[in-house]
């Protein structure tokens, strides 16, 4: 029995991973929100990770997103004006990523995993009978959670010259950036990880 679940983990994060590498490197990535806005669909996979498979299962599932980010955008990076934010081999004039680089690339993403699991757990014990809204409330609270840290890191390693790129401005991006990308995330994540979640598990305890 213990080797039929191990077998079963494995398949399951391995389809998991399939769908984040996807995610990160085409643009099924990418949901348009509004006119240009994108919302990303990459901290999906990593916080059904985390509410299917558990915490540490999530946690690796963040930390195999922020090993694909880093390559996006060391080798293809979106936006070379500001590739140098999210990994120090990329260089942009003056402007060069460094040790920071690399935590704002994986850290927050990590972070997801971690954030999604455990609060999916701790509400769950709180409220045993409202599986799906804990799904939604943790899918959101992870999403953010890379939302927030990510430009918290911009903030505290990049502030000056991110600062230089785009004028005094740079705390009204930063809460842009929340509004138009953070919350649509959030909300899209909120609605996805119950709808998938809530079935599976359902099916998943009938093999069980």
């Amino acid at each position: 029995m213990a080797r039929k679940n191990n077998t079963l983990f494995i398949v399951q994060f391995g389809l998991l991973l399939a769908i984040e590498a996807i995610f990160c490197f085409t643009p099924l990535g990418s949901l348009p929100v509004l006119g240009p806005i994108v919302a990303t669909l990459a901290m999906i996979p990593v916080i059904i990770t985390a509410l299917l498979l558990g915490t540490k299962a999530g946690t690796a599932m963040g930390a195999f997103a922020g090993l694909f980010s880093f390559i996006v955008w060391t080798f293809m990076p979106p936006n070379p004006l500001v590739a140098f934010i999210f990994t120090p081999f990329y260089t942009l004039g003056d402007y060069a990523g460094n040790f920071g680089s690399l935590l704002i690339c994986f850290v927050p993403r990590i972070l997801v995993g971690t954030v999604a699991g455990a609060s999916y757990q701790l509400l769950l014990r709180r409220f045993p009978g409202k599986n799906g809204r804990c799904c939604a409330v943790s899918g959101a609270l992870g999403s953010l959670t890379n939302t927030f840290l990510v430009l918290g890191g911009i903030w505290l390693f990049f502030g000056d010259q991110y600062a230089s790129l785009v004028g005094d401005v740079i705390v009204k991006i930063i809460g842009l950036t929340v509004l138009t990308s953070g919350i649509p995330e959030a909300a899209v994540s909120a609605i996805v990880a119950p709808a998938v979640c809530k079935p599976l598990q359902i099916v998943l305890s009938k093999k069980g």
